[in-house]
């Protein structure tokens, strides 16, 4: 069968798109691991029965989304979260100043518990699904930037309870611990004023204004993860969506 004819079979969409979605599904069942090199491109190409350039494409395209990192001269690698730049990739909050760095983090208290109704629609797993919840402060440059929630579904995250820390790149720990890669987000943000155990985590007065973060994370399978909300202090930070 050419490439044309099984580009045809599967109703005309670009064979280099169904190439990636069979490699991409390799990341999602584990058979590539985050740190690992992958096959050459000759050796894909000639195991899927495609070209090289059909594959080069599907890896060019895999890259662009930082599922993949070439090395020049070594090959091509399965990103890990801090090389693909999942660190401000998925966070937005810039100091005024503009000049961009990652906050410090300190596990204010983590805990198992049932899910609340928002909890489980919002990770779409059973309501009163056990999940693990961590709140968490966040600063920049010692200074108190915004508290959050994590939210996990327990079933997806078996031994949570072992760590004996939590590390601020959570996104990380995801990938190296569970195999899991947040490779999306949807996030909704709304203005709120802070309740008294925000102004004492994040040192302001009772009903300061605060932008409330709400975030699902996605998985490679386009599934939920996470569920983070932020309250965030903006009087020295602000949020960044570069639209380009």
């Amino acid at each position: 069968m050419t490439e044309v004819t099984q580009a045809r079979a599967f109703g005309f969409r670009p064979l280099y798109l169904q190439v990636k979605e069979s490699l991409v599904r390799r990341l999602i069942e584990g058979s590539w691991q985050p740190g690992q090199i992958i096959p050459s491109e000759m050796e894909l190409a000639r195991e899927l029965g495609v070209s090289q350039g059909t594959v080069r494409k599907a890896l060019d395209a895999m890259t662009g989304e930082n599922l993949l990192i070439r090395r020049q001269g070594r090959g091509t690698y399965v990103a890990e979260p801090e090389e693909s730049r999942i660190l401000f990739q998925f966070f937005r909050l810039v100091p005024d100043s503009g000049e961009r760095s990652f906050p410090d983090s300190r596990v204010l208290r983590s805990k198992q518990a049932s899910a609340s109704r928002e909890e489980a629609e919002r990770l779409k797993i059973p309501a009163g699904a056990e999940v693990w919840r961590i709140e968490r402060l966040r600063t920049l440059e010692g200074a108190p930037l915004l508290v959050e929630t994590v939210t996990l579904p327990a079933a997806r995250f078996p031994g949570f309870e072992a760590l004996t820390e939590i590390p601020n790149n959570v996104y990380r720990l995801y990938s190296q611990r569970w195999g899991i890669t947040i490779a999306g987000a949807a996030e909704k943000l709304k203005a709120v004023g802070a309740s008294a155990r925000d102004a004492r985590v994040l040192d302001c007065a009772p009903g300061t204004p605060l932008l409330h973060i709400s975030r699902t994370a996605l998985d490679l399978a386009q599934e939920p993860v996470e569920l983070r909300v932020s309250r965030c202090l903006t009087e020295r930070a602000h949020y960044l969506a570069d639209l380009r």
